[in-house]
């Protein structure tokens, strides 16, 4: 039987919150709904401060209110818009914003904010939301989720194929016999982060900075130097460790102009992704995230994935920006129904489990 559920997702690049409303079976999820909403400039602008290190116990607070009550207006506005009647919503299913993801420090954690029992109350659905820290307490990276759900909606047991989200950090997905899935490094985060920097604008329109630039070797080596990269399986990372003062410690004593920088983030992301795939056997790569509309970064995919048909997922007709919502309004109909998540060959938990947890409306 078929039940209707609604995913909200705002991730790593702090780019805007994706709302999806999915009628979700056993065997299939269908969307039926899906709208970008803006992210608040001003909370965007604290959570970079307190990402960045500026922090207390009453900012902390403050902000997943004000998180909370920007994710309550957005799914209301959803709502009315759409004519939805919530009676019909089994649940919400709400990632939250990370902050903070650090899974393998003495005291492993990952740490999401908007204050789902607020956006139970306002909206007057249930919501199921803090996903990440079941798998997290069992030894697991808490991250990332996404594989399992593109193994539900894309797993063809005559092709190899992977599945490719380009969103602030880029993670793989490998639908083989066994799920492989892992963060590969920066997509967006850094691209973001420079123009932002040095030309005011929110990202690369479709990579025509970049294009523009030339890559110096010796930056994208220094790049590619990062431990992460050839740490073993399972990983997974974000702002903790790719961030501005990262990029800054990688460009210290070279003389290198903006643009060119601009090129040489760009192709660091196309020769991580690269090396990341030259390890699993491949033929079709599914890009979804916002990194799909990037041409210059589509392009130079494809030429340097030449053996592999690269393709966003909108061929499949699975639309590419609301993939991540949708895979939270599925996650949500799990946890509902105390299915457990098969993540552990992805993350490294001990075992499978039912994760989330629910914050009902009355």
């Amino acid at each position: 039987m078929s039940q209707l559920y609604i995913g909200v997702m705002s991730g790593t690049s702090l780019d805007g919150i994706d709302i999806s409303l999915c009628e979700i079976s056993d065997a299939k999820c269908t969307e039926l709904y899906f709208k970008e909403y803006e992210y608040d400039a001003k909370i965007k602008q604290d959570l970079l401060s307190i990402i960045a290190g500026s922090c207390s116990a009453q900012k902390l607070g403050a902000l997943n209110y004000s998180l909370g009550l920007m994710y309550a207006d957005a799914l209301s506005e959803f709502i009315d818009t759409n004519k939805i009647n919530k009676e019909d919503v089994i649940a919400i299913g709400l990632h939250g914003q990370t902050i903070w993801h650090e899974p393998n420090s003495n005291t492993p954690f990952s740490m999401q904010l908007g204050d789902a029992s607020l956006v139970s109350k306002k909206v007057g659905i249930d919501v199921v939301s803090d996903f990440r820290s079941g798998d997290v307490a069992l030894g697991g990276q808490g991250a990332p989720f996404a594989p399992v759900f593109h193994k539900f909606l894309f797993d063809d047991a005559k092709k190899n194929i992977a599945v490719l989200n380009l969103g602030g950090i880029a993670n793989i997905s490998i639908l083989g016999e066994k799920l492989i899935g892992y963060d590969i490094g920066p997509a967006n985060i850094l691209l973001d982060l420079w123009i932002q920097d040095k030309k005011q604008k929110k990202y690369d329109a479709k990579g025509k900075w970049a294009k523009k630039g030339q890559v110096n070797e010796i930056l994208l080596k220094s790049f590619l130097d990062e431990p992460y990269f050839k740490k073993e399986l399972p990983k997974s990372t974000g702002r903790e460790l790719f961030n501005a003062s990262w990029l800054e410690q990688k460009l210290f004593g070279l003389m290198v102009l903006d643009i060119d920088v601009q090129a040489t983030l760009l192709e660091l992301s196309v020769v991580s992704i690269k090396n990341a795939l030259d390890t699993f056997e491949c033929d079709e790569l599914l890009v979804c995230g916002g990194g799909a509309k990037n041409d210059f970064l589509m392009k130079r995919l494809e030429e340097e994935l030449s053996n592999i048909e690269v393709m966003s997922i909108d061929a499949k007709g699975v639309r590419a920006d609301s993939l991540e919502a949708m895979a939270f309004a599925w996650f949500a109909k799990k946890r509902i129904h105390k299915e457990k998540v098969a993540l552990k060959d992805v993350t490294g938990a001990t075992q499978d489990a039912i994760l989330g947890a629910i914050y009902a409306k009355n």
